[in-house]
């Protein structure tokens, strides 16, 4: 009984003292908080860099009009080598040296292979929620960078030696992967990102998916018209990855107790701002599905999820087309008009970051009506940008301004529903950013095909209005879901009674006397 007693005060000194270093610690300053933050936003733009990539590698993998060398051309080249060029012969069969293989690929095999990705994506989002719930992130990030590592550097040769089916095999496996990221990074924001500086933090990272986009396009054109060529393309894509995962292995960890150089004042600060009991650090506990599924939260976060998705599709695969067969202005063909909205989008969200932290930390409004009002400037405006964008005139300074304003408030919704997971559950946030993800993708991989069956006609200009109309139905009508059903506050379920207190709720009784000294009143 002494002995426990002696455990229960130097439990309650070593709290005490966490509690009074917390009073004293500055926020302001760079914390490994942080250094988690960029590390998360070096994945997510390694992640969507890979995503963006394939759309152009395409071209040049299948550009037969430039050069008409296809399997066949390459395998007489590699075949006829003499020996005394064995090393030429090699290098060639490797794909390290020009020339290389143009397949002969039709319109739908080049959409089955990009289309892969999204099908190995929505397979895996539920379960990689839980992976990273019971055994963390850390580990399932740097699973997937190993796996996005060693599937992009072998694909050459699997597009040269297997085909089009063994390609679409290993975009399906950098799905299957990727889609670990986001359910990863709202549980380690569940650990790591105290409400006051949840914007800030959660945007920094999240930019990684515009930043991503703006910078893989045109490095991705840079490579693929070098001596490299398009095999150099997923082998940089392959090493920067690897590269990735050897800095997260080094700095990441799942949560501040299990950092191995936080100070005392940080990590307390982190704990008692997200209401983390020391006991509880190293603690899994089981998901209370029935209460998530039963959140009302959960559903209008699913809904504006589905917006977004549906919207976002809308605008990078629908509006290229819109504005090369209608415009008469094929936007992908310039780098700087293709990658200009998404570096304003860049920009924009760190605004909106630090406006929705100020809002809560002056309390100006609550977290509830700061999520709704971030949602709805990341939707509304998108709306009246989409429906001006079927009425606008044929210059391409004017669309161009024009998708600029839709993309910078864009922006603002990922300060929306895209942290509100964290808000009301930073326990089991990515267990329910899974479901949204999940949900989303479901729905909104739909907007291809309900464009393809719109555009009976790709260059009548009333049909595109549909597809715009109906684009903006979605961003509205979910919207106003989340408005209505949405909410900020957290759920009674993310922080269940502790074992110890459900067994002896009146076991012990802290008190601390004038002079600072604790004192344990044992009940008998």
């Amino acid at each position: 009984m002494e002995k426990n007693d002696n455990n229960d005060k130097t439990n309650l000194e070593v709290q005490k003292m966490e509690i009074s270093v917390t009073k004293e610690f500055k926020v302001t300053g760079w914390g490994y908080r942080h250094q988690q933050c960029v590390i998360l936003f070096l994945t997510l733009t390694i992640a969507y860099s890979m995503r963006a990539c394939m759309g152009v590698a395409l071209v040049a993998m299948t550009d037969v009009k430039e050069s008409q060398i296809n399997e066949a051309v390459i395998n007489e080249t590699i075949t006829n080598s003499t020996d005394s060029n064995e090393e030429s012969k090699l290098l060639h069969s490797l794909l390290l040296i020009p020339p290389y293989p143009r397949f002969k690929w039709p319109k739908k095999t080049q959409d089955a292979v990009i289309s892969s990705f999204f099908w190995g994506y929505m397979l895996t989002q539920i379960p990689a929620g839980q992976i990273a719930h019971f055994f963390g992130a850390k580990y399932m990030l740097f699973g997937a960078l190993l796996i996005n590592c060693f599937v992009s550097f072998c694909f050459p040769w699997a597009a040269f030696y297997g085909g089009w089916v063994v390609t679409a095999l290993c975009r399906f496996l950098q799905g299957l992967s990727q889609a670990c990221i986001m359910p990863g990074l709202h549980t380690f924001f569940g650990k790591w990102a105290p409400l006051e500086e949840r914007g800030r933090l959660a945007g920094f990272a999240f930019g990684g998916q515009a930043i991503g986009t703006v910078l893989g396009l045109p490095i991705t054109g840079f490579i693929a018209s070098s001596s490299l060529g398009w095999p150099g393309i997923f082998r940089f894509y392959g090493v920067i990855s690897g590269i990735v995962a050897i800095f997260f292995w080094w700095l990441a960890a799942d949560s501040p107790g299990k950092h191995p150089k936080i100070s005392v004042e940080e990590r307390t600060y982190i704990e008692e701002a997200l209401s983390q009991k020391p006991e509880d650090r190293n603690k899994v506990r089981a998901v209370p599905w029935k209460s998530i599924l039963t959140c009302r939260g959960m559903y209008a976060i699913i809904m504006a999820h589905i917006g977004s998705a549906w919207g976002q599709l809308t605008l990078y695969s629908e509006v290229p087309a819109f504005m090369d067969k209608v415009m008469g202005v094929n936007i992908k063909a310039n780098g700087l008009l293709t990658a200009l909205p998404f570096l304003c989008m860049w920009f924009a969200n760190f605004f909106f970051s630090w406006l929705t932290d100020m809002l809560i930390v002056k309390k100006i409004l609550n977290v509830t009506y700061t999520r709704k009002l971030a949602n709805s400037l990341g939707s509304i405006p998108a709306a009246i940008g989409l429906i001006i964008l079927a009425y606008v005139p044929k210059n391409i300074y004017v669309v161009e301004t024009l998708l600029i304003f839709i993309c910078c408030f864009k922006s603002a919704a990922g300060l929306g529903y895209h942290v509100n997971h964290i808000d009301i559950s930073s326990n089991y946030a990515g267990t329910m950013m899974s479901l949204s993800n999940f949900g989303s993708n479901l729905v909104g991989s739909l907007a291809p095909l309900v464009a393809g069956y719109i555009l009976t006609d790709v260059t009548d200009e009333l049909l595109w209005r549909k597809i715009f109309f109906v684009a903006a139905g979605f961003y509205l009508f979910t919207n106003l879901f989340y408005v209505i059903l949405g909410t900020g506050e957290k759920a009674d379920w993310n922080d269940p009674p502790s074992e110890k207190d459900t067994e002896n709720p009146q076991e012990t009784e802290a008190m601390l006397n004038s002079n600072g000294k604790v004192e344990k009143k044992l009940t008998s």
